[in-house]
C-alpha cells in the first residue's frame, strides 16, 4: 500500500482514537491492548498508529526488558501488574506476559513446568482484570517467513534500524515452525470468552495497521464524548516578538531551497 493511500485511510481513524481517549478520560475507563507476534511483524508501527496522536500522559507504551534478578524471584505477572492503567488511562504492551508462552518457551528461557503453570494461570489472571472493569484487547501479528527475512535483512543494512536486530531475532530464524507450534498451543489455552485473541495479517504492514486500528475502534463501546467548550477570546493587542537578553538562540540549521 502506498504511503499516501495509507495516511488518507488512517486520518479519520486517528480522530476516532482521539475521541476514544477523551471518552476514557471522562468516564474513567481503563484500556489495555497487548501487541504480540512474530519478530519483525510490525508491533512497533502498529503501536505508533494507535498512540501517535494521543496524550502520552494518558496513553502509555510498555516495553519491558529482561527481568532483573529481583523480578525473576517474583510472581511471574507481578512486574506487568505494576504497569496496568489507572482510571482514564490506556496502556499498550509491546510484548506482554505472553513472552512466557512465546520467546521464553521457544528459546528455552523458561522450563516446561513454568510454561505450563503460566498457561494454566493466565485465563484466571485475565478474567480478574476484565471482571474489575478493564477493557482488554489481545492482538497477534502474523507474517510469512519470506517477509520476516526481508525485514531482518533491512534491519541489517539500514543504520537507522540496526539497533532493532538482536541475537534473539537471528536465533529465531531457525525456529519459525517452533514459534508456530507455541502460538497454536497458546491460542488453544488462552483464547477465552472474556479475553479472546485477534490475529491480524501483517505481511503488508500498512494494511495490517489499518485492520488492527479499525478492529480496535469497532470493538469499543460508543465513545461519543464531545470535547469541552473552551473560551478563546481575541488577544486584544498585536502579538509580541520574542526577545532575548542573557542568552540568544543558536544559529538556525540552514535550509536550502
Amino acid at each position: 500500500m502506498k504511503r499516501k493511500d495509507y495516511e488518507a485511510k488512517l486520518e479519520p481513524m486517528r480522530e476516532e482514537l482521539v475521541a476514544m481517549a477523551r471518552w476514557a478520560r471522562v468516564t474513567g475507563q481503563r484500556i489495555v491492548v497487548l501487541f504480540e507476534g512474530r519478530d519483525t511483524a510490525g508491533k512497533g508501527g502498529a503501536i505508533r498508529a494507535v498512540s501517535e496522536k494521543l496524550n502520552p500522559r494518558q496513553c502509555h507504551v510498555v516495553a519491558l526488558g529482561r527481568p532483573t534478578e529481583d523480578e525473576q524471584g517474583q510472581w511471574y505477572f507481578q512486574r506487568y501488574v505494576d504497569h496496568l492503567p489507572t482510571t482514564g488511562e490506556i496502556v499498550l504492551f509491546d510484548r506482554s506476559w505472553y513472552n512466557r508462552a512465546g520467546v521464553e518457551k521457544v528459546m528455552g528461557f523458561a522450563s516446561d513446568a513454568q510454561v505450563e503453570q503460566f498457561l494454566d494461570q493466565v485465563p484466571a489472571f485475565e478474567k480478574m482484570l476484565v471482571d474489575d472493569g478493564i477493557l482488554l484487547f489481545k492482538y497477534w501479528l502474523g507474517a510469512d517467513q519470506e517477509k520476516q527475512e526481508e525485514r531482518l535483512r533491512e534491519r541489517l543494512e539500514d543504520p537507522l534500524k540496526r539497533w532493532k536486530l538482536s541475537p534473539i531475532d537471528l536465533a529465531a530464524r531457525d525456529k519459525y515452525d517452533a514459534y508456530t507450534e507455541a502460538r497454536e498451543e497458546m491460542l488453544r489455552r488462552t483464547h477465552t470468552e472474556w479475553a479472546p485473541w485477534t490475529l491480524v495479517d501483517f505481511n503488508d504492514q500498512k494494511q495490517g495497521r489499518l485492520t488492527l486500528v479499525r478492529d480496535l475502534l469497532d470493538r469499543l463501546p460508543d465513545t461519543a464524548c464531545e470535547p469541552a467548550e473552551i473560551d478563546f477570546p481575541e488577544l486584544g493587542r498585536e502579538p509580541q516578538v520574542e526577545t532575548y537578553g542573557v542568552l540568544r538562540p543558536i544559529a538556525s540549521n540552514p535550509v536550502e531551497d
